[in-house]
């Protein structure tokens, strides 16, 4: 799972194994590691909430994210969820998930385990 994190915008974006692994257990975790400290991000699936929602406490993100949205994800066509989560002093937290696709142009990252990027020309 990858984590883009930019001003009041946070976006996961996940493979096809980790959709998959997701939607089984109801919760994805990544971990990075610095000489000091833990980061750690998770996404988990969460009872009484219709949206998305995030937390940062203990050097963790959790982006929580309605079990009924995701119900069949690793299955069905639907790309991501996003949410305006309200801050204090009338800021929103822009909130992305989505299914991680091939990228169109050159990269030395693993693209193996993403989605065919639907815009690509290759069958």
């Amino acid at each position: 799972m990858k984590i883009r994190i930019k001003g009041n915008s946070v976006r996961l974006r996940l493979t096809k194994t980790e959709v998959g692994v997701f939607c089984k257990k109801g919760l994805y975790e990544e971990k990075t590691h610095f000489p000091d400290k833990i980061f750690t991000y998770s996404l988990q699936k969460k009872n009484g909430i219709d949206h998305i929602e995030a937390n940062f406490s203990d050097d963790s993100i959790i982006v929580n994210i309605s079990e009924d949205l995701v119900i069949d994800w690793d299955i069905n066509t639907v790309v991501g969820f996003q949410h305006y989560q309200k801050l204090l002093n009338d800021e929103t937290l822009f909130l992305l998930i989505e299914k991680d696709f091939v990228c169109l142009d050159e990269t030395i990252e693993d693209q193996s385990d993403n989605y065919p990027n639907p815009l690509s020309s290759k069958t």
